[in-house]
């Protein structure tokens, strides 16, 4: 883990976005942006990315956002800001209907025409142009990389305090512990559920997405059998600001975690075979007009259930035309 730790880790700042033109040559850079009622931040993420990597320099090609089924004007701002916006829906028309951003992902990739493809969410504040440049420098400089991971400080800001490192509750409770657990190869990922990261067109439509919160945890377990972790590289960003969830959803989302990785041990036989977890999560919720008499909570029961939509490159015929606006 250190060896590759060493070898397979560099910083934001080791690739600046003129090297990494010169670097392309001829390849084509896609940025792909998930985003559900995003509008407070992906105008600003957008016009980043355009201004300093696009009119500037032309290190990115192509500027996608992905409207997961926004109720609020996500996609309007988007546009505005010089995104073109394409719609969840619309680009898996004629394929099973199913939610989460796993699915709005893998809407992008098929959308999304570059050779290399970067994702980043749209919920970061005081976004900087570093958080791509970062992510493409290992990819356009070395053919031996197939993927990367980003990795930052996920600062916790309280009512009276910030805890620097406080952000990363799911993944020091539930990812890491797992694949220390059952993917060791993996422990020297920092931020295992980053939402930043870029690969190769021709590796990422090679690994079905899952929906939900599974997403990333997959994705690093699927892409470790497929390519090795010698292709696997990380990049430190420096700091990620963005809204954290409750500590409910964050129960919801490490039971996610834990249908995800049931599925590859089972694969794996490391599982019994023909045998489902529930997807039913009991939690519990202080007062309520439904409260227990006894207990004072409310019983809430959650389907946390994952779905897959299989690798891009077993449906690529049914893909719509990918200008499909949202």
């Amino acid at each position: 883990m250190e060896a590759w730790a060493t070898y397979r880790t560099s910083a934001a700042d080791d690739w600046p976005a003129d090297r990494l033109v010169r670097a392309k040559g001829t390849s084509r850079v896609s940025v792909v942006l998930p985003a559900r009622d995003e509008e407070a931040t992906v105008g600003a993420i957008v016009s980043t990315i355009r201004e300093h990597l696009m009119d500037r320099v032309s290190l990115v090609d192509e500027l996608i956002v992905v409207d997961s089924r926004s109720t609020d004007r996500t996609a309007q701002v988007a546009r505005a800001a010089g995104a073109e916006v394409v719609g969840q829906d619309a680009m898996t028309r004629g394929l099973p209907r199913l939610t989460g951003k796993g699915d709005a992902l893998w809407a992008g990739l098929a959308a999304a025409e570059g050779d290399v493809v970067a994702f980043i969410d749209a919920d970061l504040r005081e976004f900087r142009p570093h958080f791509v440049t970062g992510l493409l420098g290992p990819l356009l400089t070395d053919p031996g990389v197939e993927f990367v991971k980003g990795f930052y400080h996920r600062p916790l800001v309280g009512a009276t305090s910030v805890e620097p490192d406080g952000g990363g509750r799911v993944t020091e409770l539930m990812a890491r512990p797992l694949l220390n657990l059952f993917w060791p190869e993996l422990a020297g990922f920092v931020q295992p559920l980053a939402g930043e990261y870029a690969g190769r067109r021709e590796v990422l439509e090679r690994v079905p997405f899952v929906t939900g919160y599974g997403v990333e945890t997959a994705m690093l377990i699927d892409l470790l059998e497929l390519v090795g972790l010698d292709a696997l590289a990380q990049v430190d960003l420096g700091e990620r600001k963005h809204r954290h969830q409750d500590t409910a959803a964050l129960g919801r989302m490490s039971a996610q975690i834990m249908l995800t990785a049931w599925s590859r041990l089972q694969r794996r036989g490391w599982a019994a075979p023909g045998t489902t977890p529930t997807p039913l999560l009991t939690q519990f919720r202080r007062g309520g007009s439904e409260a227990l008499p006894n207990l004072d909570r409310e019983i809430v029961v959650n389907d946390v259930s994952v779905e897959e939509r299989p690798p891009l490159a077993e449906l690529r015929h049914r893909i719509p035309h990918r200008r499909v606006a949202a």
